[in-house]
């Protein structure tokens, strides 16, 4: 009798949960039409928001972007005269490129964020599209300047070498001399007798050879540094493109890129005195098993020249300087940890009075911090920042009076950690003074001379603000801005909650935001949604204000959706950090269980019973791992572009956190590995023209799904590359947690007469 009333009473839970979800309207096509019009209706509703100021070379003169109503205007500051007033003439400037471009646009709707002053600020210029664009600002004539340069960024930034090529000769400082490679190896000549080139070398050939960039002339003009490299195995993707915009047949390409275990470019120094043509080899004790050496930089005066030394593993990274008398080596910096050295976003040098001191970055002391070194011992002469908080970058070093400005985080207590400061201090650790204050997150832009800095600050909660103050002493000299959400409070917006709890080990905060849709409504009971990415080279929890997040029109469907920066994310403490280590796996799942918990413990509505997760490249490897090692509470995912295997993604990103030489950690944390471990629902995304992940490690963990008899869902996005799919893929994960989550059949897209 006893389980009949139990399944009565859970059939009316049911009914009645049904009851209110159709009642209150989740997942309606009137919801999906309010999520897709949500960016639109909220970007133009936050007035007086203003952009980063950027200063005008060496002047006094800031511009900076800023909202108006019904588009956006670029204004004009000069921080010595306290002027302010527009950039330029919006109207003639639009109407002037309209008729130059053959396109409309209106002052309040120019087609660019961005302008470069030139011609003594008498011009601008600009890029539209892919069309770089110079406007005079006496005459309005605005002309094309020719195509954008567009930078690519490198696939697999691993050791600053490349085949030998063909390149122009280096001329020597003094203009005397003219380096090059030939053959493999390296050859002078005197520049007025180009057909009389010297060897200096003969050790160079097709496996072992000089590479012309690597070739560094002593400012003396009698010495020179190379790099002689030792091939590794340089692997290729192959791809298919099998819908090409321009052709009926698949296109077929390849790119080159390194992946965790392959056998690495292997550089080898190499010192040279032109006038005696000796060559000495720097004995690599040192750096006897590199995952890459840095550019070689000699010092001023021709003493000896430097390069840095990131051991294969990262558990080692020096600094090493050559004596350029006799090769000689030494390590003037030596960091060893016991997990990993973060090259990537915490790895800081400048070298003061040639190399006589050095300012370093290390987190030998359990947290992000600046050291003095003494560059002619080895030697640290004192910590210049200390504490349990964390430096987050450097903004500034002046020699002369031996200050650094830069900025860091958790240094004030009661508040966010990981909101941004602004802190000057002496070389020797005293002095520490803050540019910035209050609750909130800071982006500062100094102006050239140092003299001035704009101090844009706000949280996710409260709207920017942007002040013009001096940086001698802090005075506020021009409240440049103060948002205005009036209009967009009016129109429904609701600020993120900021919400923190204590996670794994009792005594560590973990902050998170909980965004929800405009409607909301505290009597009825949300599914949660999870937005994830727990790649340990940053944190990413929004920290400043927004009139927009992505996540909000999600939201909008029913839900409500949520971030968290969980241990093993970057910017706390260096053991935060380490939980990574060798455990891509954990990604702070434990921390953000509890979080989750303790936001329903306060939150009657919060329904941690139906809780999904998604996420993208990083996040995507994460969203998938939440399912296989979390699925107790953890229901269904979208993953987008996962890396699903550290094996099979780059090297650089993975072997940091992965550890090298591969062993069972990699089979541990793989979502192919562990692919029988699938409950709950899934949704996997990949374009099949990824260059960042390798397409090929969707399509092997859905491979193993199959093999483990798993019901998923896959989409592969032709002629895309590492993406989310854009407006259909984001529909497809709407559909995807409408379906799951609400329990409500998404709108019949194909039926419509009116689609996206």
């Amino acid at each position: 009798m006893k389980h009949r009333i139990f399944i009565q009473s859970a059939s009316l839970l049911c009914l009645l949960l049904l009851v209110s979800i159709v009642a209150y309207g989740q997942g309606t096509l009137a919801d999906y039409e309010r999520a897709n019009g949500l960016r639109d209706r909220f970007q133009g509703r936050a007035i007086d928001l203003p952009g980063r100021a950027t200063w005008i070379e060496k002047t006094s003169r800031f511009w900076y972007r800023k909202s108006v109503r019904d588009g956006n205007e670029f204004v004009l500051v000069d921080a010595a005269t306290l002027s302010k007033r527009p950039a330029f003439d919006h109207r003639r400037l639009a109407d002037s490129l309209s008729s130059a471009s053959g396109e409309k646009f209106t002052a309040l709707n120019l087609p660019f964020s961005a302008i470069i002053f030139v011609d003594d600020e008498q011009a601008i210029e600009f890029e539209v599209s892919d069309t770089k664009w110079k406007c005079s600002l006496s005459d309005y004539r605005c002309r094309k300047l020719g195509p954008t340069e567009r930078r690519v960024r490198p696939i697999r930034p691993l050791t600053g070498v490349s085949l030998p090529e063909p390149q122009e000769p280096i001329a020597s400082p003094d203009g005397k001399w003219e380096a090059l490679v030939k053959n493999y190896n390296v050859f002078v000549r005197l520049r007025d007798k180009k057909d009389d080139d010297v060897p200096l070398s003969f050790d160079g050939s097709e496996g072992n050879y000089y590479t012309p960039s690597s070739i560094k002339w002593s400012p003396d003009s009698r010495k020179l540094a190379a790099y002689r490299v030792r091939p590794g195995y340089h692997r290729k993707i192959q791809y298919v493109e099998s819908s090409p915009a321009d052709q009926l047949q698949p296109k077929y390409s390849t790119i080159e890129y390194a992946k965790p275990g392959d056998a690495l470019d292997v550089e080898q120094p190499v010192l040279f005195h032109v006038e005696s043509k000796q060559q000495l080899i720097v004995d690599n004790t040192l750096f006897p098993n590199p995952y890459n050496l840095s550019e070689i930089i000699w010092r001023k005066d021709s003493r000896a020249f430097t390069f840095e030394y990131n051991q294969r593993g990262h558990q080692v990274y020096r600094v090493i300087e050559v004596d350029a008398a006799n090769g000689k080596p030494r390590a003037v910096i030596n960091e060893e940890a016991k997990t990993f050295f973060c090259y990537s976003g915490k790895r800081y040098r400048t070298d003061l009075h040639d190399g006589r001191e050095i300012i370093w970055m290390s987190e030998r002391d359990g947290w992000n911090h600046l050291y003095l070194y003494d560059g002619v011992t080895g030697r640290v002469k004192n910590q210049i920042t200390k504490g349990k908080w964390v430096v987050r970058g450097v903004e500034h070093v002046d020699e002369e009076k031996r200050q650094i400005w830069f900025r860091a985080s958790g240094v004030v207590s009661g508040i966010d950690p990981y909101f941004l400061h602004y802190y000057r201090v002496n070389f020797n650790g005293t002095g520490l003074t803050a540019l910035t204050e209050g609750d909130a997150n800071h982006s500062v832009s100094f102006s050239p001379d140092m003299k001035f800095h704009v101090d844009t600050w706000s949280r996710v909660d409260l709207p920017t603000v942007s002040e013009l103050r001096r940086v001698e002493d802090n005075k506020l000299m021009m409240e440049l801005e103060r948002t205005d959400v009036r209009e967009l409070i009016k129109d429904g917006w609701r600020g993120p909650e900021v919400f923190a709890v204590l996670g794994r080990d009792g005594k560590t905060d973990i902050w998170g935001i909980i965004i929800r849709p405009t409607n909301f409504d505290p009597t009825n009971m949300y599914p949660v949604i999870e937005h994830i990415y727990a790649g340990p080279q940053g944190s990413f929890v929004p920290k400043s204000f927004s009139p927009y997040y992505s996540m909000q029109s999600l939201a909008e469907l029913g839900f409500i959706v949520v971030q968290i920066d969980g241990m093993g994310t970057s910017n706390r403490s260096k053991a935060f950090h380490d939980v990574c280590w060798m455990n891509l796996a954990d990604a702070g799942f434990a921390d953000r269980i509890l979080w989750h918990k303790a936001v329903a413990a306060k939150h009657p509505y919060y329904d941690t019973s139906r809780v999904g997760i998604y996420g993208h490249s990083a996040g995507g490897q994460n969203a998938l791992g939440a399912l296989l090692f979390h699925p107790d509470f953890y229901k269904m995912a979208v993953s987008s572009c996962g890396c699903h295997d550290n094996r099979m993604d780059k090297i650089w990103w993975n072997e940091q956190w992965m550890g090298w030489p591969l062993g069972p950690q990699y089979a541990a944390s793989s979502n192919v590995d562990n692919a029988h471990k699938l409950r709950g629902k899934l949704l996997l995304t990949v374009g099949e023209m990824d260059t960042n992940v390798d397409p090929a490690s969707t399509m092997q963990v859905a491979n193993a799904l199959i093999k483990a008899n798993k019901s998923f869902e896959l989409l592969v996005l032709p002629g895309q590359g590492h993406t989310t799919g854009g407006a259909y893929g984001d529909r497809k994960r709407y559909d995807f947690f409408v379906h799951n989550l609400l329990g409500v059949e998404p709108p019949d897209w194909n039926k419509l007469e009116k689609q996206e």
